[in-house]
């Protein structure tokens, strides 16, 4: 297939695809879906081996967000049944965070729902990083506490925080469909700050919200620009009590398109499958191993993941391997200080800079419309089958009822 040869050959030289080409492999057939994964698989095992980064999260305040994000389970008028509570204690954050580095994790993200960090917010969580880091010396530690204030980024490098994440969620051009309270622009802005500030950008999306193949596109293109050191690729979960519970738009396979189109757009990126994995891709996920090189361990923020010990048994039955403490994430030309995941090397494409950001809560989403052909020397892709709607499962979301915020063991 002339245009997967085209992708392959991009990504081992960090060229950046043409629009029409991530299109066409989002247009893609499921008769050609192996040969997409296959595709992808060169260029994510030349940039990072067959390793696999393990990430931890610690929601440290949950619920009773003041704003109103469609897909979240912590927005202002949710009715889902989740678990709510205010900061947690360094010492408790702490312990919390010890549980998913037992299994292997080596970043703890931080965070906390709301619009944003107060000064004195900032001071809890930079209390909080101290502890971690005294227990745990070399782990990497990533924030995510909303929209930043002018100093705050340099507060929270200051306490030894490694990265900040800050989704895009979507397009520019759809945002204002799924949140009111604040703009795309703030959260452009909050990744700037971050990074001028010296921190790791970490920064992704969120598919199946009912955007189109065009969205999709524009918000991954968009995230290229800004060139963050890590993107999340969030899939919605669709919880009841909040405005999409009925968007079930995704299928195993369409993920896996969404995931091959992300690592083609960034290929020296470290690509992590978020939240909404084990939901959507189900029994398919260690497909998903080959396209991205970075999981979450164990559960999310108010939603239950799966078994810790069943992503392990899973990267090892794939023929793939936990990376160590010691081993640095990104490639060569990508780093050069920090915690190995951030610094001034090359771009997610061609291009030379490192910016992005990320929300404070979980979800995703994707599209079900066809994306066109490819310019240059690939010939157009086949135009595919409009994808029909994933069946409703809502037995698989599962609400997080152990761990932070409650007197249970973590599933790590």
């Amino acid at each position: 297939m002339d245009l997967l040869n085209t992708l392959v050959d991009k990504g081992l030289r960090r060229e950046t695809p043409t629009r029409a080409e991530a299109l066409a492999v989002l247009a893609t057939t499921d008769d050609e879906l192996l040969d997409v994964v296959a595709a992808a698989g060169k260029v994510r095992r030349h940039w990072f081996g067959r390793r696999v980064k393990l990430n931890y999260l610690v929601n440290l305040k949950s619920g009773l967000c003041p704003e109103d994000c469609s897909y979240c389970s912590q927005r202002l008028g949710s009715k889902a049944d989740i678990l709510k509570y205010t900061w947690l204690k360094p010492d408790e954050a702490s312990r919390a965070a010890a549980a998913g580095l037992a299994g292997g994790a080596k970043r703890v993200c931080l965070v906390a729902s709301g619009r944003g960090p107060t000064d004195r917010d900032v001071d809890r969580v930079s209390d909080t990083i101290k502890a971690i880091k005294e227990q745990n010396e070399d782990v990497e530690v990533c924030a995510c506490l909303g929209l930043l204030s002018d100093g705050q980024a340099e507060r929270l490098r200051e306490a030894g925080a490694d990265a900040y994440n800050h989704n895009l969620n979507t397009s520019e051009s759809t945002y204002g469909e799924i949140t009111t309270t604040h703009t795309y622009a703030d959260r452009v802005d909050t990744v700037r700050k971050a990074h001028a500030a010296g921190l790791s950008a970490c920064s992704g999306l969120i598919a199946g919200m009912g955007e189109t193949d065009e969205d999709l596109v524009d918000v991954v293109f968009s995230l290229r620009e800004l060139d963050p050191d890590s993107v999340p690729v969030n899939f919605l979960i669709p919880f009841e009590g909040t405005p999409l519970a009925k968007e079930w738009n995704l299928t195993p396979q369409r993920c896996l398109r969404i995931l091959a189109m992300v690592r083609f757009v960034c290929p020296d990126v470290e690509v992590r499958i978020a939240g909404g994995r084990e939901v959507h891709l189900r029994t398919m996920q260690p497909l998903a191993l080959h396209l991205a090189n970075s999981i979450f361990l164990g559960d999310y923020l108010t939603s239950e993941g799966q078994a810790g010990k069943a992503d392990l048994e899973m990267i090892a039955d794939a023929g793939f391997e936990v990376e160590g403490a010691g081993e640095v994430t990104l490639p060569e030309h990508r780093t050069g200080g920090g915690c190995g995941s951030h610094a001034g090397g090359g771009a997610c494409g061609s291009h030379d800079g490192d910016e992005a950001g990320c929300g404070a809560h979980e979800g995703g989403g994707c599209g079900s419309h066809q994306g066109g052909g490819v310019c240059g020397s690939a010939p157009a892709a086949a135009p595919a089958p409009a994808a029909s709607a994933d069946e409703p499962r809502p037995g698989l979301v599962a609400v997080r009822r152990r761990g932070a915020g409650t007197d249970l063991a973590p599933n790590a």
